[in-house]
């Protein structure tokens, strides 16, 4: 009887990578974050999670820009349909936290794609502003995972209680390629948003509309006019509906 036995060719610098020990300088972030090893180690097993083109191929190194990449979480493509490149509303929802992707609770980014479906719905412009105004925050020493902590009284949507397990260990490197720099760089070569996690998170409470542009106050005084919560987790089933149109008119209902 033949035995065919799999040889698994994994890139020769996703070799060298596995071996690198943990980046220095992170003291003042938990030790429970710090500590974290992604599943991830070979791109070949990431590919067959995402089910989609090669995220790291063999000629990567080619035209990575200046080795800059970030992190994301793979249950935020799998369960709360997360695509890349990052839409203008993300990159300023981050930008403004002045947190990196993966220093937001996962809980915290149901409550971000909802909102999106939430605008788009209502024929609003998603807002960052007008999205935070909906929450407070309030950041930990030492550094962990960033919680949106909802202002009762405001907010629209109900609590997402629903756990995401492993979520600690499932991310994966974001390398970002020459052709996507536009999409991650400002012009004069600074990130769109941290990369890598920040030791000052904004910490705000109350946040004041006063100052909001015209189309962040239309987007809040919209959204206070609802008097019943929406359901965080039905606004995020539309992403995979096949009739969007016929759900969203469902949640309003």
């Amino acid at each position: 009887m033949e035995t065919i036995t799999e040889v698994r060719e994994d890139p020769p610098e996703e070799i060298a990578e596995s071996s690198w020990l943990a980046k220095a300088g992170y003291d003042w972030v938990a030790a429970d974050v710090r500590n974290q090893s992604s599943l991830f180690r070979w791109s070949s097993l990431l590919n067959s999670w995402l089910n989609c083109t090669p995220v790291i191929g063999r000629d990567v190194r080619r035209d990575i820009v200046a080795d800059k990449f970030f992190y994301m979480y793979m249950c935020h493509f799998l369960q709360l349909h997360v695509r890349l490149p990052l839409d203008d509303f993300t990159i300023g929802v981050l930008r403004l936290l002045n947190i990196a992707y993966t220093q937001l609770r996962s809980n915290n980014w149901t409550y971000l794609q909802a909102f999106c479906v939430l605008c788009w719905s209502l024929y609003l412009q998603p807002s960052p502003h007008a999205f935070l105004y909906l929450y407070d925050t309030r950041p930990r020493q030492p550094t962990t995972w960033l919680s949106l902590v909802s202002r009762p009284s405001i907010s629209r949507m109900d609590a997402f209680t629903q756990s995401f397990k492993h979520f600690k260990d499932g991310f994966f490197k974001v390398v970002v390629k020459e052709g996507g720099r536009l999409y991650f760089f400002n012009v004069d070569g600074s990130t769109k948003f941290p990369f890598s996690w920040t030791g000052n998170p904004w910490r705000y409470k109350d946040m004041k509309p006063d100052e909001f542009s015209a189309a962040d106050k239309e987007v809040v005084e919209v959204l206070i006019k609802f008097t019943d919560r929406l359901p965080t987790k039905g606004l995020v089933r539309v992403y995979n509906s096949v009739h969007p149109i016929i759900d969203i008119e469902g949640i309003f209902l």
